[in-house]
């Protein structure tokens, strides 16, 4: 994880006077890795850095904070009576609108206690910018370094109904996944969606497949089974990292030979999988979209998708 510009931005647009404090360094055992941040608010606040004694305090000690830069060290056991028995260090840094625009698109640098830039960081800077190769969060040489967090998985959800919706509230936190979110027209999707998900009405949603990128990974849950058969006949004629389609093994079976009729082969079909989710958990859209959230995100599968863009 890195820094997290969109959800500084949008904190700061909401609530103006944002103050983000980030785990910089670890001693030990931590509820919380190097990089975890959260930001706070005077009435509230967002993110984690592991809860407990040392967030409640975190928190409170951020919404007093007048300097622009803090850097503190807690001793979890001793200070806070955690079970964790480490030590971490807390940077504390506020930001008002025009610090966040002032700030780096590619890595966050600075010190918080002034100085000039030593060499080390330098080098992980131009590491950055010129090779692409991005630095883990980190504090080095008084300096704290993080890059700034883009999603590393394209996700397109075909459909706004109660399964698409129930997938979206499971799946839209989580910073590493970008939501492109597709249905037939704006009247299909709730009033409010979540921030970092692109919403995108289309009266003839099939058409889009050829805008998707290649390595994306779709799950196709619409209200139509002629839809979700041209969805899944495009997607073969596309490409994709990996593609659901919600229904039963019968839905499925059917769907084989129809796509087989227009020309793909068994193994192209094969791509596809389906039925999607744990069917134990049962048919409640939350409980289906537990189901498919956690196939998408357990170990087992990121290793085969590393595999399939290695190959």
């Amino acid at each position: 994880m890195g820094f997290d510009r969109e959800a500084l931005r949008e904190a700061v647009k909401t609530h103006g006077k944002v103050t983000r404090v980030v785990i910089a360094a670890i001693k030990g055992s931590s509820p919380r890795e190097v990089g975890a941040a959260m930001l706070v608010w005077e009435d509230g606040q967002s993110g984690t850095i592991g809860g407990g004694t040392l967030e409640f305090q975190a928190a409170e000690a951020a919404r007093a904070q007048t300097m622009p830069t803090r850097l503190t060290q807690h001793a979890l056991g001793p200070d806070m009576g955690q079970c964790c028995g480490g030590a971490v260090s807390l940077l504390s840094e506020v930001y008002d609108q025009a610090s966040e625009d002032a700030l780096d698109d590619i890595v966050i640098a600075r010190s918080p206690s002034g100085g000039d830039m030593p060499l080390s960081v330098k080098r992980l800077l131009a590491a950055a910018r010129g090779q692409g190769i991005a630095p883990e969060p980190q504090l080095i040489d008084g300096w704290m370094i993080e890059p700034v967090h883009k999603p590393t998985r394209n996700l397109w959800i075909w459909g706004a109904g109660h399964v698409g919706r129930a997938l979206v509230d499971v799946l839209s936190p989580l910073p590493d996944i970008a939501i492109t979110w597709v249905d037939t027209g704006p009247e299909r999707f709730p009033a409010s969606v979540p921030s970092g998900v692109t919403a995108v009405p289309a009266a003839k949603p099939a058409e889009l497949v050829r805008h998707a990128p290649a390595n994306a990974e779709h799950l196709v849950l619409t209200y139509s089974h002629n839809l979700d058969l041209e969805l899944c006949n495009r997607l073969l004629s596309h490409d994709f990292r990996f593609a659901g389609l919600i229904g039963s093994a019968t839905k499925w079976a059917r769907f084989r030979s129809r796509l087989a009729a227009l020309g793909h082969s068994p193994e192209r079909i094969s791509r596809i999988t389906c039925p999607i989710g744990d069917p134990d958990l049962g048919k409640h859209p939350q409980m289906i979209a537990v189901g498919v959230a956690a196939q998408l995100l357990r170990p087992a599968r990121q290793n085969e998708l590393k595999k399939d863009l290695s190959a």
